[in-house]
């Protein structure tokens, strides 16, 4: 009996764990900092949609918090949520120590900065696509990668100026150029044939 109990458990509990990696993968856990300087943690959807006209986020007791894209000044795409007990992480819950590139980035994209509407300014990598010209707002790697932030996604409203700093190109296409020149450029001392 103890057999046929678990031979029926088994198949419940592999759906369950199946549909938990479902869940996982649809919203990602985010601070969301408001121009007012106040923040909220919770759920976000991988993606928004450009008509909606509220950030929709699912908070820690579970109930759903709908914020304006006019009060928000940035999403953060975050490893780990604050602790409570750490007053340092209450000012900087998204722990953003930098927020300039120190030195140029090695990973292919356009550099930008950009000035918020609160006068912060922020740097960060977006990609070379459509997103920059079509999308409600930017998503950007930041320039500290060992941060707690991830990814941060800047709505359009929210920025005052953005200027783009340089375009940085993928290395592997710098090495097929150089291999192009390379192999048009005539040899001093060409094979010699053999007129026999």
């Amino acid at each position: 009996m103890h057999r046929c109990c678990s031979f029926f458990l088994f198949p419940i509990l592999r759906s369950s764990v199946r549909q938990s990696k479902t869940m996982a993968s649809q919203r990602k856990p985010v601070i969301v900092r408001k121009l007012s300087r106040e923040w909220c943690t919770g759920y976000a959807a991988t993606s928004f949609g450009q008509d909606d006209a509220q950030l929709e986020i699912l908070d820690l007791t579970g109930k759903v918090v709908r914020i304006g894209w006019e009060q928000v000044k940035w999403v953060c795409y975050v490893r780990e949520f604050p602790a409570a007990s750490h007053a340092n992480e209450q000012v900087n819950p998204e722990r953003l120590l930098r927020k300039r590139f120190v030195i140029r980035p090695r990973t292919p994209g356009l550099w930008l900065r950009m000035t918020l509407a609160d006068g912060d300014e922020l740097e960060g990598l977006a990609t070379n696509d459509r997103s920059l010209i079509d999308g409600a707002g930017l998503l950007l790697t930041p320039p500290d990668k060992r941060s707690n932030t991830q990814r941060i996604y800047v709505p359009r409203q929210a920025i005052q100026t953005l200027e783009v700093v340089s375009l940085i190109g993928a290395p592997g296409r710098k090495r097929a150029e150089e291999a192009r020149e390379a192999a048009e450029q005539p040899e001093l001392f060409p094979p010699e044939t053999d007129a026999a």
